[in-house]
């Protein structure tokens, strides 16, 4: 039996024709990204500003503007209420209060859901302090920025300088993309959320080194290939095991989006966008990097096992 390839094994995409034009857009989406989360913010959860947050559960669509009257109604404080992933769920966050405070807040949006609302449950009572929500706020943004740094020192040692710079440069790209997402959308922002960036740093790592891989050793192997056609080698040689790889991971992703929990939604829809973005940034953020920084066949001297070794003519 014939086994399906997505990919031809004779692919001769010409990648490196578009990098100018991709590096223009890239910029421009990651401006507006970071000028967005600037300006507008992103709707930070209880894990990160404190509080108590109530997620309820309706049987059928409701009037958010009705909804948000009925609970003012119980003169909670200043409650903000949100959709979260459908028309039938909604987010109820109130300033924090202390654990009792949001017992008792519980206990009467429950009792006034049941009466207005026959069929509504309420599905979660979160509240976390402000010390500690400052505490996982400043954690999580610590462990994000290490954990890109990390990876930049390691394809650093483990390839050339400019190879660090390209990694460091495509994982800010993504997770500049994904928290520009976030506050386009104004979805919320938990330690979930955070979870899915330093997967996407881990997948978009993982999916850079493969192609930077196969990179370095072309850049061994053809010294007198130029590097334009040499990036378009690497790339369609890795073409195949990266397109496998991200349909199969957005495939997973999409079902958990159409059927998974709502509360894993900001969890998988960070993931989804990430992995999309990431496998477009390993092709055209990654590779063009190199060339930006001058990385050159005949320059790329680091191995010196390889300098007896016999020199094939590029095709």
């Amino acid at each position: 039996m014939k086994l399906l390839k997505l990919i031809p094994d004779n692919t001769n995409l010409d990648f490196m024709r578009w990098r100018n034009i991709a590096l223009v857009l890239s910029i421009i989406v990651t401006i507006a990204s970071l000028v967005l989360v600037g300006v507008r913010g992103l709707n930070l959860g209880v894990d990160f500003v404190g509080g108590q947050m109530i997620r309820a559960t309706f049987p059928t669509q409701v009037n958010v503007e009705r909804l948000r009257s009925d609970v003012d109604r119980l003169q909670l404080g200043d409650a903000s209420i949100q959709e979260s992933g459908g028309p039938k769920t909604f987010q109820i966050r109130q300033p924090e209060g202390g654990e009792a405070a949001a017992n008792r807040a519980a206990s009467q949006v429950r009792a006034m859901l049941q009466q207005k609302y026959p069929g509504s449950r309420i599905d979660a009572v979160e509240t976390v302090s402000g010390k500690v929500s400052e505490e996982l706020a400043r954690d999580g943004a610590l462990s994000i920025t290490l954990a890109m740094v990390g990876i930049a020192l390691y394809i650093w040692f483990r390839f050339e300088w400019q190879f660090g710079v390209g990694a460091l440069v495509t994982l800010f790209h993504d997770v500049s993309m994904t928290l520009g997402f976030f506050s386009l959308t104004q979805l919320q922002v938990d330690l979930n959320v955070v979870a899915a960036i330093l997967t996407i740093v881990g997948y978009s790592l993982n999916d850079t080194v493969v192609i930077y891989d196969r990179i370095r050793e072309n850049l061994r192997k053809y010294r007198k290939m130029a590097i334009i056609p040499l990036l378009n080698l690497s790339l369609n040689e890795t073409l195949s095991r990266t397109m496998v790889t991200s349909l199969s991971i957005l495939l997973a992703l999409g079902m958990l989006l159409l059927l998974g929990p709502e509360v894993i939604f900001g969890l998988t829809i960070a993931i989804f966008i990430g992995i999309f973005v990431g496998t477009y940034s390993s092709i055209y953020i990654s590779s063009p990097v190199l060339v930006w920084l001058g990385v050159k066949p005949d320059s790329f001297l680091r191995f010196e096992d390889e300098k007896g070794s016999p020199e094939p003519e590029a095709a």
